[in-house]
């Protein structure tokens, strides 16, 4: 579960869909898509919303981690409920072993916290929840949760990088 990096408002008369990313956002994609790159993280497949700060969110981790698969961009993730976003997660194939999702708070968090047993007060801008099933089919997360893997978000890496990140980041 990724919340999407940090969007403007400095225009105002765009609309909420039509926010893109601020500077410290594009900064915080490039961050987490290194931790992500350090792990050997990569998706098999990323589902988005539509809306335009979750789309370039999903573009730059996955140039960021290149990426070259299938991103979904859908108009059901951009506020949608949890149960609309877990039947969405539980309709894809079952050779795809690893799901990335972006999308918007409350359902992030609403939708990590149902998955798993620890409790998430409120995924930030950027961060990212790692969820682990022992399942052969992502139709069977309707009844069991899985294990949190990890949660990481930008503020984390504010005062200190690791090495290995500055590295990636070229700093």
């Amino acid at each position: 579960m990724i919340r999407h990096a940090k969007s403007s408002w400095k225009d105002i008369d765009a609309s909420d869909f039509e926010r893109g990313l601020t500077k410290k956002g594009k900064k915080s994609i490039e961050t987490i898509g290194s931790y992500l790159m350090l792990r050997g993280i990569r998706p098999d497949l990323m589902l988005a919303s539509c809306a335009r700060r979750a789309q370039e969110t999903a573009d730059m981790l996955a140039k960021k981690l290149d990426f070259d698969g299938s991103i979904n961009y859908m108009q059901e993730l951009y506020y949608t409920d949890t149960e609309t976003l877990r039947q969405i997660i539980m309709m894809q194939e079952s050779d795809t072993e690893r799901i990335f999702v972006v999308g918007h708070n409350p359902q992030v968090t609403d939708m990590a916290n149902m998955l798993i047993d620890e409790h998430i007060s409120k995924i930030p801008g950027m961060g990212v929840v790692a969820i682990d099933f022992e399942i052969e089919h992502w139709s069977e997360i309707e009844h069991i949760k899985g294990k949190m893997d990890f949660f990481i978000f930008p503020k984390q890496f504010q005062y200190y990088i690791p090495n290995q990140i500055r590295a990636v980041l070229g700093k």
